[in-house]
């Protein structure tokens, strides 16, 4: 195992910048998911860290080893992809095997490997059958077994999970956590999904354009968002987002909204009289009021069975709400919502950073 430094990695295709001076520490033996929409360079950074992309500028360490100009063979990692890329032409027991033959080891070194490889996957009972005759799970875990063998320094995983269907991928989430928690191996995830990046890793990165616009864990993340993007990425269902002016009289401090609603500004949220604002809550985060409070209009409710989702719409804003209880409002009628203040958030207008006291 070993820690992985990124210090001030920058990447160009051609005159075209990717990857704008990024720096993050992961720790040895922790589970690090590189997390951003579509574009943002996440999968660059790891083709980068893998050795499959030049590095334009910076440098990473693998360990105490400078890792920039290395082949990707001696940078003792293992990768996992997309598309899993298995030899069609070979058995499972095969496929697992191949790298070991190629640095030439001896078949009881290899047939040691594959068997615990196989047993911690549970795929013992299919190391004779080829690609085609496995199902989606099935040949994830043939390519994760690949990587096992291999006992490399660094996991690497490209999106392992974006062709497989949902129920698939909430137990395969499972598989690779619970691998990495007997394994121990220093693991970078990358995916487009923040619900992998919230249930999986011990720390995010979330990247957009080529920088990263917050690191921490999961919660803090949720927590403590640093800014707008950040708040609204992460979170499902997403934040809402209500701009405003912020009022000041005396000691306390309000919201005021374009339609002329006043909402309590969070408990210590800075910010001059008149400035423009964006007040932010989670649809967990908010209840049912009499009267008061922030009055919506019914869109859609639907009913999970655990939960009772809405969507709502206020002065031309789409909102929602996630209630424990279960209701049953009509289309078209008015509630009334009530944010926490203890959980809700004050963003800049311009800016997008959060007013933290």
């Amino acid at each position: 195992m070993a820690s992985v430094t990124i210090q001030s990695v920058e990447k160009k295709f051609g005159q075209t910048p990717i990857l704008h001076g990024v720096d993050i520490d992961i720790a040895d033996g922790s589970f690090t998911v590189l997390v951003g929409p579509s574009g943002c360079g996440k999968s660059t950074l790891l083709r980068m860290i893998a050795g499959l992309e030049e590095i334009t500028g910076g440098e990473i360490r693998i360990g105490d080893r400078r890792v920039n100009d290395l082949q990707p063979k001696e940078r003792d990692i293992a990768m996992v992809f997309q598309n899993y890329a298995l030899y069609p032409h070979m058995t499972v027991r095969e496929n697992m095997a191949f790298s070991l033959a190629l640095a030439k080891q001896d078949k009881a070194t290899i047939a040691s490997k594959v068997g615990r490889a196989a047993e911690i996957l549970a795929l013992t009972p299919l190391l004779e059958r080829y690609p085609r005759q496995l199902s989606g799970g099935q040949r994830q875990r043939v390519a994760m077994g690949r990587a096992i063998v291999r006992d490399p320094q660094v996991f690497l995983f490209d999106e392992p999970l974006s062709n497989l269907d949902a129920k698939l991928r909430v137990a395969m989430r499972s598989e690779i956590k619970e691998l990495h928690q007997r394994l121990k191996t220093t693991s970078i995830y990358v995916t487009h999904d923040q619900i992998e990046a919230m249930t999986m890793g011990d720390k995010i990165v979330v990247m957009r354009d080529g920088r990263i616009e917050q690191a921490g864990s999961p919660l803090d993340l949720y927590d403590y968002p640093v800014n707008q993007f950040v708040a609204g990425f992460i979170g499902s269902p997403a934040m809402n987002f209500l701009p405003g002016i912020l009022r000041r009289s005396g000691g306390a401090a309000h919201v005021e909204l374009h339609d002329g609603t006043r909402l309590d500004a969070p408990p210590g949220a800075p910010g001059a009289d008149g400035q423009a604002v964006v007040f932010g809550t989670r649809p967990e985060h908010m209840t049912l009021a009499d009267t008061g409070g922030l009055a919506v209009q019914v869109v859609v409710m639907e009913p999970t069975g655990m939960d009772t989702f809405i969507a709502c719409r206020h002065d031309g804003v789409d909102l929602a709400a996630v209630f424990r209880e279960r209701h049953d409002f009509a289309p078209g009628s008015t509630i009334h919502l009530q944010p926490d203040l203890q959980r809700a958030h004050l963003f800049d207008a311009g800016s997008g950073q959060r007013l933290a006291a």
